[in-house]
């Protein structure tokens, strides 16, 4: 399917037409707005938006791009979606080559009092601090968070808010299959996900876009329990697609002395030496 009709079609259907001058009756059959109204209320004839959505007509002008994005309600990180959808023909992203410098990564193992990985677009772990790898249980090198979120865990498992960190990775995927269409191993890792996940198929489905830069992040973790984070993402500035992300602990909370008692064990999930000499004198 035509990434930009469909993109088109899911956000004509989700537009209440009573919230933007449409008259509706009993007699209406469809979901949202039909082609003809976003047509009309977008300025363009009715032949080329039915082109458009079936990918006929191409590099359609900014003033239209503008006019559609106002019609359809799209945000900011849709709008920029819809851009970069439209003008693919004419400019396509390389696939960054995500080789992280040295000195990045010496600055990942100075983070101690919180999580710290580093993902590139296909969110394929690149590297992560020791917290992050006692929250995970395992080496990180290998791991990808979307396949692991859809293929490896449940809502019981690590993460507390399961369907919510789900809604967020397609987001994040659809907005990378949009900036990356010639990368193969992100189709092949969306093929994988949309074979075994039924869930990953209904949520890609929906075309949604999102691109989140900080916000609360929640696991459950085996041997400390609940442990509420919040997460700040850091775009790396050499153009490698990659993000620094950084989940903390407010201080004097609950999670941050989860957080001191999960670093006290070590990779297998038997104390320290340094945890078991804090254990024996409390």
């Amino acid at each position: 399917m035509n990434d930009l009709a469909g993109f088109l079609r899911t956000r004509r259907s989700r537009i209440d037409p009573s919230a933007v001058g449409v008259p509706t009756d009993s007699r209406r059959r469809v979901d949202g707005l039909r082609r003809e109204e976003v047509a009309h209320l977008s300025g363009v004839s009715v032949d080329y938006y039915v082109r458009l959505e079936q990918g006929r007509a191409t590099q359609p002008s900014e003033q239209v791009l503008d006019a559609l994005a106002r019609v359809l309600g799209l945000d900011e990180t849709e709008r920029g979606h819809l851009y970069r959808l439209a003008r693919r023909r004419r400019r396509r992203a390389k696939s960054p080559s995500g080789r992280l410098r040295p000195e990045l990564l010496r600055v990942l193992d100075l983070v101690t009092d919180a999580l710290a990985l580093i993902l590139d677009h296909r969110l394929d772990v690149a590297a992560a601090n020791r917290l992050a790898r006692l929250l995970y249980g395992r080496e990180m090198s290998g791991l990808n968070t979307a396949r692991h979120i859809f293929l490896e865990e449940t809502e019981r498992g690590l993460y507390a808010d399961w369907e919510k960190c789900t809604l967020d990775v397609v987001g994040h995927l659809r907005l990378a299959a949009g900036k990356y269409p010639d990368d193969p191993r992100l189709a092949s890792l969306i093929g994988e996900l949309a074979m075994g996940s039924e869930r990953f198929r209904r949520l890609w489905a929906r075309a949604d876009v999102s691109a989140r830069t900080h916000g609360r992040k929640a696991y459950r973790h085996p041997l400390v329990g609940l442990l509420e984070l919040h997460q700040e993402n850091f775009a790396l500035p050499d153009e490698s697609g990659m993000e620094l992300l950084v989940l903390s602990a407010a201080s004097g909370s609950s999670t941050e002395d989860g957080l001191r008692l999960l670093s006290a064990f070590n990779s297998d999930g038997n104390p320290t030496e340094k945890g078991s000499r804090v254990t024996n004198t409390s």
